[in-house]
């Protein structure tokens, strides 16, 4: 090598060496130009979601507190059910096993027929406590899922126990909860409007929160539990924070103690109107539970022509299961966008949607109008139920809404098991074919029921809350 070359070794390492650390330093400084874009972008975003969430008078009223709270309660239980995701119910169900599922639906019913009932009394006697009641749905579960984070892997059971517990709790959240939108509503937006945006904070909630969950959840089933029970603490203390006006006023009364009507007479349970939108709302439910059940072991065991194999299989059950959710999360889109819905109408058209989608996909069991049952199914179902929920809140005095809530969601979560368990029997193989056209001509006859009960149209009450329809 000639004397001349031999100087230019030294300068060709440092050009390499000062090459590499430039790349270094780029690397680090791209790093944190992402980093710092992803926090004005998450700031942003979260800045442009409380704007939503208290636009047109919702942070006046503290509409947009009681938003904020459903999305903590809709985060934590996604990841209660993410952290249940491989046992009793997902396991049957996967396996192809009915019995774990009838266990399941039949320990899901018990405690909601025998408990769900007592919850709305006692909200509605809770006097000037209502917040630190919807609080201690909050801890209940937070204390549950740190439970359920010690006996998930061993079978004891306490799971059991710690399972149903938050189960009932969450059930008297969403009672508590409904009580409270009419206390918090705006003029500027209806009580259906409310309804619809305080269950499309809820989807948001979910959505964020179940990356984490299932990130906890590859650790193990119990450090999902234990990111539900962050996520219930929290929202423990904003269940507290809520505005005042939350809180029930003194010597409320159940609904299920006497009243005088327009007409002198006494009379004791829901309102004609109530009743007839509850007595509606049992069909799409029923259906709910029974499309759900049957779908999934059908379509798991005799999968369409063409989708035979394993992993086709579970995506076809997939794709019909997840029409339903995006059905249900269009309906709730529908719900808090649209300018008006009238519920007693509402009610009746779900009814009768489900029938007419029911009798297409008996008629022409294909793919495609299966996923159409399920995407109506789900729209329809939702719907039927802030229909519900904004005539209760309507036509049921202040003092005895939780009653009222609670006496509705027991009889759906009735409705919803009782599907259930007929999909489950109507699934086995000498029976399935029969399984669509059963639910159809069932729903057929029920809506004629329905029909017939409607009470007469008169003047439309207002809300005890603001003196408004809904």
């Amino acid at each position: 090598m000639s004397p001349e070359e031999s100087p230019e070794r030294p300068s060709d390492g440092r050009t390499r060496t000062d090459a590499l650390g430039s790349g270094v330093a780029a690397t680090a400084r791209g790093l944190r130009t992402a980093a710092t874009a992803t926090g004005r972008a998450s700031r942003a975003t979260v800045r442009r979601a409380r704007q939503a969430a208290g636009a047109q008078g919702a942070e006046r009223s503290g509409l947009n507190r009681l938003i904020e709270l459903h999305a903590s309660n809709a985060a934590g239980d996604s990841a209660f059910a993410i952290a249940l995701a491989g046992t009793i119910f997902f396991a049957g169900a996967t396996s192809g096993e009915r019995g774990p599922v009838l266990l399941f639906l039949g320990l899901t019913m018990v405690p909601f027929a025998i408990v769900a009932p007592l919850i709305g009394p006692f909200l509605d006697r809770f006097s000037h406590g209502r917040r630190w009641a919807i609080g201690s749905t909050f801890a209940l579960r937070a204390f549950l899922c740190w439970v359920l984070a010690g006996t998930i892997n061993d079978g004891s059971p306490w799971f059991y126990v710690s399972a149903l517990g938050v189960l009932v709790s969450s059930k008297a959240y969403g009672v508590a909860k409904a009580a409270a939108v009419p206390r918090l509503l705006p003029e500027e937006i209806t009580l259906m409007k409310a309804n619809g945006r305080v269950a499309l904070s809820g989807v948001v909630g979910a959505a964020v929160s179940a990356p984490l969950a299932g990130g906890a959840y590859l650790l193990g089933p119990e450090w999902a539990c234990r990111y539900a029970f962050l996520v219930f603490c929290l929202g423990t203390v904003a269940a507290i924070l809520l505005p005042a006006r939350v809180d029930a006023s003194a010597g409320e009364l159940s609904i299920d103690e006497p009243r005088t009507t327009a007409t002198g007479k006494r009379r004791v349970g829901l309102p004609p109107r109530v009743s007839f939108a509850l007595r509606a709302n049992c069909g799409p439910r029923l259906l709910s539970g029974f499309l759900t059940m049957f779908m999934t072991f059908v379509l798991a065991t005799e999968p369409l022509k063409g989708w035979e194999s394993t992993t086709r299989s579970t995506l076809l059950v997939g794709l019909v299961i997840g029409a339903a959710g995006l059905g249900n999360t269009l309906g709730i889109v529908v719900a808090s966008l649209a300018r008006r819905i009238e519920p007693r109408i509402m009610v009746v058209v779900a009814l009768l949607a489900d029938i007419a989608a029911l009798v297409v996909a008996t008629l022409f069991y294909s793919l495609l109008p299966l996923m159409a049952l399920g995407l109506t199914v789900g729209l329809m179902q939702y719907l039927a139920k802030v229909s519900l929920d904004s005539t209760i809140q309507t036509d049921v005095p202040v003092r005895a809404h939780a009653s009222a809530f609670a006496k509705g969601d027991t009889t759906l979560q009735i409705a919803w098991v009782i599907g259930g368990f007929l999909g489950v029997v109507l699934s086995y193989p000498a029976v399935n074919d029969l399984g669509l056209g059963f639910a159809a001509a069932l729903l057929g006859v029920w809506a004629a029921l329905v029909l017939r009960s409607a009470p007469q149209r008169g003047r439309r009450p207002r809300t005890a809350a603001s003196g408004r329809v809904a």
